[in-house]
C-alpha cells in the first residue's frame, strides 16, 4: 500500500456534504416527467377471501387513472428463486414474499396489498384509494405462534446441528437447567419508507429503489417480467437504512413496475408507515427450549438449543436462533434445531443479525442462569467454556480474541466491583445491576466485481454496484483507492447503488466491507499496471523501460531516480485515464472457521419507588478483524447497541388475538428508544486484521453489536430484582411482582 494510514484512520464520509445539503437523492425524491403516483389499498382482514370490489366511487375520485386489483393486472411470472450460495450470490434472484402482487382473491394477512389505486398526484390517489370498499369472506387466524402451533403442525426449519449424545449427557450431569424464553415479532421501521419509482423506456425497465441489493433486485424483476437482466436497471444510490427489509424483493415494487407498464408512463409508490409493519416484513415471534449442563467444575457437557419461529402461509422463512450455539462454546454433546409454524402474518425477513439477535437473548441468558445454578461468577463461567476451536465443523478459527475482549471490557466496566447478591448494589433509591453476554457473528466474503479508473485531471474515479445503507461505504471505497494511489478522498469520485455498474453482492449479512474492498484494490492495482504501460510507451516517461522497474509510490510512478505523477504520465501519451476492472471471489472456508466475537457489559438502574428501569451503561469490547475507518465502526457498534437496548426495553409487535390484526402499527404506540433512553456508551475495537479472510484483515461490523445486548440487560435486570424475565421485551408489568426483599 501506498498509504497504509488511510486504512485505520477517521475521515469523514464522502458523502456527507451531499446528505447534509439534501442533493442526496433516494428513492422517493425522483419525480420523472409525466410521473403517476400509486396508492395501496390495503387488507382488513388477516385471513379469508375477497368476495366483492365496489370501485364505482374511487373511479370517479379527481385524477385517477386506474385501479389495479386481482382480476385486472398485467401477466406477470413466479421469482422461483436462484441459488442462494456465496459461490452464486451475484446471480442471486429472490422475493421475500413469494406470491405476486393481485395473484389471487386470497388474503393471507392483515394488511395485504388487495389493489392499487394510480392518480395523477399522491393526494387524489390516497383520496381515491380510500373510497375502495372491499367485501371479504372472513376466515380465522392464526393471531400469534400459540394459536399456530394449536392450528397447524411446525415444518423442519434446517440448518440443524447434533455432535455427540446430548440427551444422555445431560441425563448424566451434575448441573442442569431447562428454561424456555421467548423474543415478539419487531419491525424494522427505516427511517426511509420502502419505495419504488418504475420507468418503462422502449422495453427497458428502469427502477429507483430503496433496495439493499441492487443487483439481486433487477435479476428478480427481470424473472418476474420475463426479461433478461440487460433490460433491467435497478438504481440506489442512497438508501435511509433497512435493517434487512430491503434486501429483497416486496410486493410494492413488482406492484409499481406493472402498473408503469400498463399505464405507459413513470409510478411512484410509496408504502405507508402502517404497512411497513404488515408487508415488508419483520423479525419474527421465537420459543427458544434451553437445557444446558454442565460437571462438577462447570465444564458443559450438554447444550440443546430448540427453537420455533413464526412464519407466514405464503412462504416459509427460517429464523436460525442456534447458529452461534453449536460454536461459540465449547461442548462434545450439542443439539440444535429449528422449526416453523405458520401464521396469519406477513412474510418474516432478515432483521439486524438475523438468528444471532434472538438467538443469543436465549443462549447467554441461559449461561447466567447456569453460571447461577453453579455458583460461579458469569464471566469465571464463560470464559472456562469458550470454544478455542470451531467444534461444529472441527475447523480452527480464522481469528478469535474472546478471551482479550472479556478481560478488556471487565476492566473498562468495573466487573469486579459486581456483588453477586440480587438487589445488593444501590445508589441512593436506585438498585444496581450488572449483567454481561457474549455477541457473535458470521464473517464472511462473497464475490465481487469493481472498476477505477485513475484520471488525467488528477482525480480518481470508482464504481461498483454494491450499496451504501448508510454505513459508510461510499468513504470505505475511497479509503481503499486513496491508500494504493495516494490521492486525496476529496479527489476521488465513488458511484455506487446500480445495477448496471459492476456487480456486488447485497448490503447485508456484514460482508458488503469484506467483499468489495478487495475488489476496489484489484482493479486499483491494475489501473495502476496500465498507468505503467503508458510511461514505457514510445513517448512515455519512461520510454523504452521495463514495467518491472517501474514503482509505483504516493502517486508517482518511479525508476532511475525520476518519479512522475499520474497526471504526467497520462498527458505525455494524451490519455484521459488508466483504468482497471477487477473481479475478486471466496475466502477458502475448509481451512478456517470464520466468525466475530465480543462482549457486553452493561449497567441497569431500577427504582421500584416509581417503577423506573434504564440501561445507564454499556461497554462493549468487539474483534472484527481491521478496523477500517473508526469513525463509522465506531457508529455501527453503537447504533447497534441502541437497537438492542430497544429490543431488550420496548420493541414489540402486537396483534389482536380475535382476528389477527395489527394494533401498534404505527411510530406512536410501537415503542423504540429515543434520546432520553441512550445509556453511555463505551466501544473497545480490538483491531486485530483477519488476513485469512482477505487481504485487508477486515470482518463485518454492523450486525455483531446488537447479539448479546438483550440478554446483558436481562442478566443485569436479573442481578437488579432478583427477577429473571425470560419473555422480551422486559416490560414493567413483568417487573410490578418481586420477591418481598426487592419490593422495598
Amino acid at each position: 500500500m501506498t498509504d497504509s494510514s488511510m486504512i485505520g484512520s477517521a475521515p469523514r464520509r464522502v458523502d456527507g456534504r451531499r446528505k447534509v445539503t439534501g442533493t442526496a437523492l433516494y428513492a422517493s425524491d425522483h419525480h420523472l416527467p409525466g410521473m403517476a403516483y400509486g396508492y395501496g389499498v390495503f387488507s382488513t382482514i388477516a385471513s379469508g377471501k375477497i368476495t366483492g370490489l365496489d370501485l364505482d366511487a374511487a373511479r370517479q375520485s379527481p385524477g385517477v387513472l386506474d385501479i389495479f386489483h386481482h382480476d385486472h393486472f398485467p401477466e406477470l411470472y413466479h421469482n422461483s428463486a436462484l441459488p442462494m450460495s456465496f459461490s452464486a450470490i451475484l446471480k442471486a434472484a429472490k422475493s421475500d414474499e413469494n406470491r405476486l402482487p393481485f395473484e389471487d382473491d386470497t388474503v393471507y394477512y392483515a394488511g395485504q396489498f388487495v389493489a392499487l389505486v394510480v392518480a395523477d398526484t399522491f393526494e387524489h390517489a390516497r383520496a381515491a384509494a380510500y373510497k375502495v370498499k372491499v367485501r371479504y369472506s372472513q376466515a380465522s387466524a392464526a393471531a400469534n405462534l400459540d394459536q399456530g402451533m394449536k392450528a397447524g403442525t411446525p415444518q423442519d426449519g434446517s440448518p440443524n446441528h447434533s455432535r455427540g449424545d446430548a440427551g444422555a449427557a445431560f441425563e448424566r450431569a451434575a448441573h442442569r437447567i431447562d428454561a424456555t424464553y421467548t423474543t415478539p415479532v419487531e419491525t424494522h421501521n427505516p427511517m426511509e419508507m420502502h419505495a419504488t419509482v418504475a420507468h418503462w423506456d422502449d422495453g427497458r425497465l428502469i427502477v429507483y429503489e430503496a433496495s439493499q441489493g441492487v443487483v439481486a433486485h433487477r435479476n428478480s424483476l427481470a424473472k418476474i417480467f420475463g426479461l433478461m437482466p440487460e433490460r433491467v436497471e435497478v438504481r440506489a444510490p442512497f438508501i435511509g437504512s433497512g435493517f434487512g427489509s430491503k434486501l429483497w424483493v416486496w410486493p410494492h415494487s413488482v406492484a409499481a413496475c406493472g402498473a408503469a407498464r400498463a399505464l405507459g408512463r413513470p409510478v411512484q409508490l410509496v408504502v405507508p408507515r402502517q404497512q411497513m409493519f404488515t408487508t415488508t416484513g419483520h423479525r419474527p415471534e421465537t420459543r427458544q427450549r434451553l437445557r444446558l449442563a454442565t460437571d462438577e467444575k462447570g465444564k458443559l457437557v450438554s447444550v440443546r438449543h430448540e427453537s420455533i419461529n413464526s412464519t407466514s402461509f405464503t412462504d416459509p422463512y427460517k429464523e436460525n436462533c442456534g447458529t452461534s450455539t453449536k460454536s461459540l462454546y465449547s461442548c462434545a454433546n450439542v443439539l440444535v434445531t429449528h422449526q416453523t409454524i405458520q401464521v396469519n402474518r406477513g412474510t418474516p425477513t432478515s432483521m439486524r443479525a438475523p438468528g444471532a439477535a434472538p438467538g443469543l437473548f436465549a443462549l447467554e441468558s441461559a449461561m447466567d442462569e447456569m453460571a447461577e445454578n453453579l455458583g460461579m461468577d458469569p464471566l469465571a463461567f464463560r470464559k472456562l467454556n469458550v470454544a478455542d476451536r470451531d467444534e461444529s465443523q472441527n475447523l480452527p478459527w480464522s481469528s478469535n480474541h474472546l478471551q482479550e475482549c472479556i478481560d478488556k471490557a471487565a476492566e473498562r466496566f468495573g466487573w469486579s466491583r459486581r456483588n453477586p447478591q440480587p438487589g445488593s448494589m444501590k445508589d441512593g433509591h436506585e438498585i444496581i445491576g450488572y449483567g454481561m453476554a457474549a455477541c457473535n457473528w458470521d464473517a464472511y466474503r462473497t464475490p465481487a466485481e469493481a472498476q477505477v479508473s485513475l484520471r488525467a485531471d488528477g482525480t480518481a474515479y470508482a464504481i461498483c454496484g454494491v450499496q451504501d445503507i448508510g454505513t459508510g461505504t461510499y468513504t470505505i471505497v475511497a479509503q481503499v483507492v486513496s491508500s494504493l494511489t495516494g490521492i486525496a478522498l476529496d479527489k476521488i469520485d465513488v458511484e455506487l447503488g446500480n445495477s448496471s455498474f459492476p456487480p456486488a453482492p447485497v448490503s447485508g449479512g456484514s460482508w458488503a466491507t469484506a467483499s468489495v474492498m478487495p475488489a476496489i484494490a484489484e482493479a486499483t492495482r491494475q489501473a495502476i499496471e496500465q498507468l505503467k504501460g503508458f510511461s514505457t510507451a514510445p513517448k512515455g516517461v519512461f520510454a523504452g523501460a521495463k514495467a518491472d522497474d517501474i514503482s509505483f509510490e504516493n502517486g508517482q510512478l518511479k525508476s532511475g531516480g525520476k518519479s512522475f505523477a499520474i497526471v504526467d504520465v497520462l498527458k505525455a501519451q494524451k490519455q484521459s485515464s488508466a483504468f482497471g476492472e477487477a473481479k475478486t471471489g471466496m475466502n477458502d472456508t475448509s481451512k478456517h472457521s470464520f466468525r466475530s466475537f465480543g462482549v457486553h457489559f452493561v449497567e441497569v438502574r431500577w427504582d421500584p419507588g416509581i417503577s423506573r428501569l434504564r440501561v445507564a451503561r454499556v461497554v462493549s469490547a468487539i474483534d472484527v478483524g481491521k478496523v477500517v475507518n473508526q469513525k463509522t465502526a465506531l457508529n455501527q457498534v453503537e447504533g447497534a447497541i441502541v437497537m438492542g437496548v430497544g429490543m431488550a426495553l420496548f420493541e414489540a409487535t402486537d396483534y389482536d388475538e380475535r382476528n389477527g390484526l395489527p394494533v401498534n402499527n404505527n411510530y406512536a404506540e410501537y415503542v423504540v428508544p429515543v434520546h432520553a433512553d441512550q445509556p453511555d456508551i463505551d466501544v473497545i475495537l480490538l483491531d486485530y486484521p483477519d488476513l485469512e479472510l482477505n487481504e485487508f484483515g477486515a470482518r463485518g461490523i454492523g450486525e455483531i453489536g446488537i447479539t448479546g445486548l438483550a440478554a446483558a440487560v436481562a442478566n443485569a435486570v436479573a442481578h437488579a430484582t432478583g427477577k429473571r424475565i425470560r419473555d422480551l421485551p422486559i416490560t414493567l408489568d413483568k417487573l410490578m411482582e418481586l420477591p418481598p426483599t426487592m419490593s422495598a
